[in-house]
């Protein structure tokens, strides 16, 4: 299996990946985690590139490759490799990050980003995404540290931003939205609910069992 959390900076995103991935392993499943754009050696250096080093001009199209590059990277390297050992593998964010930030805010046509980042993974999509949701301003407050390049570009880019995810979202079963301005064991709860209701083995063997 493999699973993605997405969503506008600030939701909680990496605190309930984390989460999941805990109880996955607590039920007994080989997890990896990993991140995009990162995860590899040259997914790191791009990584850096894409956003701390706000120097370096980047037009919108030489952005979007620059994830791409970085995911045929992570997918040929430790994605593929892992799911096909019977691994799940739990990543931040993924090609539907690409296509809402540089597509839906950034002004590319998304359906393009699509199709590059089809070719860019051969293909490979996780079986479920997770966009955690909560109104901008919200997410903002809790941004309480130095912003990258991406959440320096304001309130209004990070609401196209949002937009753009609830809309892929409305249009891919593959795609869930999850209230993120809850507390933490709520938002949680629901995360695994919605993973055992489509993978009731997401829970562990040892659990199937007791309910049978």
């Amino acid at each position: 299996m493999f699973f993605s959390f997405d969503g506008i900076d600030g939701t909680g995103k990496s605190t309930q990946m984390q989460l999941f991935a805990d109880f996955l392993r607590e039920a007994g499943h080989d997890v990896l985690t990993c991140r995009d754009p990162g995860g590899t050696i040259l997914g790191e250096r791009l990584r850096e590139i894409l956003l701390h080093k706000a120097e370096i001009p980047l037009s919108g199209r030489a952005e979007m490759l620059l994830y791409m590059a970085s995911r045929a990277q992570l997918v040929e390297e430790v994605i593929r490799p892992a799911v096909e050992a019977g691994r799940v593998v739990v990543c931040d964010r993924f090609l539907l990050a690409n296509v809402v930030y540089q597509g839906h805010a950034g002004g590319l046509d998304a359906e393009d980003l699509w199709q590059v980042g089809a070719v860019a993974t051969a293909g490979t999509q996780p079986d479920l995404t997770f966009v955690l949701d909560m109104p901008v301003e919200a997410a903002v407050q809790r941004m309480n540290r130095q912003l990258d390049r991406m959440e320096s570009r304001g309130q209004d880019f990070m609401e196209r931003v949002r937009q753009g995810f609830l809309r892929e979202a409305a249009g891919r079963p593959n795609i869930v939205v999850v209230d993120a301005d809850r507390d933490i064991p709520t938002i949680q709860a629901e995360i695994r609910a919605i993973a055992e209701s489509r993978w009731p083995t997401v829970a562990g063997v040892a659990n199937q069992e007791s309910q049978a």
